[in-house]
């Protein structure tokens, strides 16, 4: 009898603890991204994207978190949406770690369907802009380093109105740089594709939640069941599609075999 309960605590503290690591422990993804179309004062320059932290938490005030933020030794920091979640709003669960973030590099926002969800998404601009963030509401931004230019644009949610390609035409992107497009939405990559867009960073997809070893993510919002845009770089033509598994959960509140990530782009200068 007791060998038998020592065995049931045995496979409870297993479950406990392979669940626990697979919600908590984070993980870095480092992509390349080569063109001749980046500028030589661009190479090696580092893109750190976060992704739907869904008000999650890693470690006390997000300090794991920012401390994984920090050792990627970013150049830009970028948010790609759903930095809280609408079902369990706590704003300041994410200022924690926007606070930290702010001192390591410069930081850009693009809104998630979360955020629009809240009806608060104009203070959650205000309070991120006070702290130091910029935020990309449809609009494009030129980066210049040691003389030479790369574009940045950012694009709402679409629940805020209007359709992906419709907001990029707003945002004025220039057609003589090499373009990095921050929009929480992956699904809708063939609009990206048509604008020209170089290298899109993306979330929402959440890895497909759970994630088949060999086959990928189970199921996404907006792609429905086996999604094809959850996780990696995608291409299409000469635009790049790199898209976040993100940091926390919404609607199921467990991730399997889909650790939390932060992701990291260098671009390379060829």
């Amino acid at each position: 009898m007791i060998k038998k309960l020592v065995k049931i605590l045995l496979i409870i503290a297993f479950l406990v603890g392979f669940f626990y690591v697979n919600n908590n422990w984070l993980t870095v993804s480092n992509y390349t991204i080569q063109s001749s179309e980046i500028p030589t004062s661009f190479d090696g320059y580092r893109i750190v994207q976060v992704s739907d932290l869904h008000d999650a938490t890693f470690g006390e005030n997000q300090q794991r978190l920012a401390n994984k933020i920090q050792q990627a030794k970013p150049d830009m920091i970028v948010i790609t949406g759903d930095i809280i979640d609408s079902n369990r709003y706590n704003l300041q669960n994410s200022l924690d770690l926007i606070d930290q973030i702010v001192e390591i590099a410069d930081v850009y926002y693009v809104t998630g369907n979360h955020e629009v969800a809240t009806n608060d998404v104009d203070r959650i601009k205000e309070q991120l802009t006070t702290r130091g963030v910029r935020v990309l509401a449809n609009e494009t931004l030129n980066l210049e380093r040691g003389g030479e230019v790369i574009s940045l644009t950012g694009i709402e949610d679409p629940l805020m109105g209007e359709v992906a390609s419709k907001m990029i035409s707003d945002s004025r992107m220039p057609s003589d740089a090499f373009t990095v497009l921050l929009a929480h939405r992956p699904e809708d990559f063939q609009a990206y594709v048509d604008a020209g867009i170089d290298v899109t960073l993306s979330g929402h997809a959440h890895g497909g939640q759970f994630r088949i070893p060999g086959m990928g993510g189970l199921v996404a919002p907006g792609q429905g069941y086996f999604p094809k845009y959850t996780a990696g770089i995608h291409e299409q033509g000469e635009s790049k599609l790199v898209v976040s598994r993100g940091l926390g959960n919404s609607i199921i509140p467990m991730r399997l075999f889909n650790l939390p990530e932060i992701v990291v782009v260098t671009l390379k200068s060829s």
